[in-house]
């Protein structure tokens, strides 16, 4: 994959000059020249700000992934109308944690945002999240509602049951992408966490994709391809997911995931329900593909 003429496919194609769709195109090799060390830290605390520094140290902290200039995209659940103790959204003090630490590390620009499933503004202020956000200040963050226009359609050459989808635009150009789910219960996949979270960055009919949901998954996360994963554990919903609504839900476990493997971070996570990651569709689908480690006893755990 290369994924620079990618990139500029989507400049190309977003600028009305080229006429044929972007073409991303994977195969196994690539995969593997791809793949990066299964190591995967865990920590625990009540003080999210320091967790989310604490958990970053074994994998180098965040200039590890962000570089001096770079546009970030961080990319959080803000998709439902709930409260943070409702755990249906990530926690609005660790979206806050991982933008600080970006911009320590020197990002021009941080862009959050979600497609929202709930209207978007009351997802986006009663998650808490705008509000964390906005109270850093300054201009180079920004927390915006998603722009129907910016959705470039792109053709999954190698994917094997999706061949074709539209992803936003802002996250296929990040320099860095930073990938923020709240782990919770899903009704039809049993569990949404990393891999999942991806369908807040593309477009067209998402319920499509609940058919063959696992395969589906790894082939949009071909296309995106998170650099970090970190997992929000801080309380998980175990029922009535994704959307959830009662604190009867909601078990409180104070725990952060970070990996830069996205199916290591989701192997994880899903021991924190009780279940094997190869219960899991998506995660299966991913380690298939070669998207990453889902073998727990192959992945370097650190708990901080």
């Amino acid at each position: 994959m290369d994924r620079r003429n990618f990139l500029k496919q989507v400049a190309v194609w977003s600028g009305g000059v080229l006429l044929v769709e972007p073409v991303f195109r994977i195969t196994p090799d690539l995969l593997a020249a791809e793949t990066v060390s299964p190591l995967l830290s865990v920590g625990v605390g009540k003080n999210y700000a320091n967790l989310v520094a604490s958990v970053l140290q074994p994998l180098g902290g965040m200039a590890a992934f962000v570089k001096p200039g770079d546009q970030v995209v961080i990319k959080p659940n803000i998709g439902w109308d709930r409260a943070p103790e409702q755990a249906a959204n990530t926690h609005p003090e660790i979206v806050k944690a991982v933008a600080e630490l970006a911009i320590l590390a020197g990002a021009k620009k941080v862009l959050v945002f979600d497609r929202t499933c709930n209207e978007e503004r009351r997802c986006y202020m009663n998650s808490g999240i705008k509000p964390a956000l906005d109270s850093i200040g300054g201009r180079q963050i920004q927390c915006s509602y998603v722009d129907e226009r910016k959705f470039v359609p792109v053709t999954i050459e190698k994917g094997r049951s999706i061949n074709k989808w539209s992803f936003y635009k802002d996250a296929l150009e990040a320099d860095c992408y930073i990938n923020i789910p709240v782990a919770k219960h899903h009704g039809l996949s049993r569990l949404t966490l990393g891999l999942k979270n991806t369908m807040g960055v593309i477009g067209g009919n998402r319920g499509k994709i609940h058919r063959n949901m696992g395969q589906n998954l790894a082939d949009l996360n071909t296309v995106i391809r998170a650099d970090l994963t970190i997992i929000d554990a801080t309380r998980i919903l175990l029922r009535n997911g994704p959307q959830g609504g009662s604190t009867r839900d909601v078990k409180v476990l104070d725990t952060i995931v970070a990996s830069s493997d996205p199916v290591a971070a989701d192997a994880y996570a899903t021991t924190l329900f009780g279940l094997r990651p190869e219960e899991i569709d998506s995660t299966r689908a991913a380690a298939e593909m070669g998207l990453g480690e889902m073998r727990l006893n192959k992945i370097d755990i650190r708990m901080v």
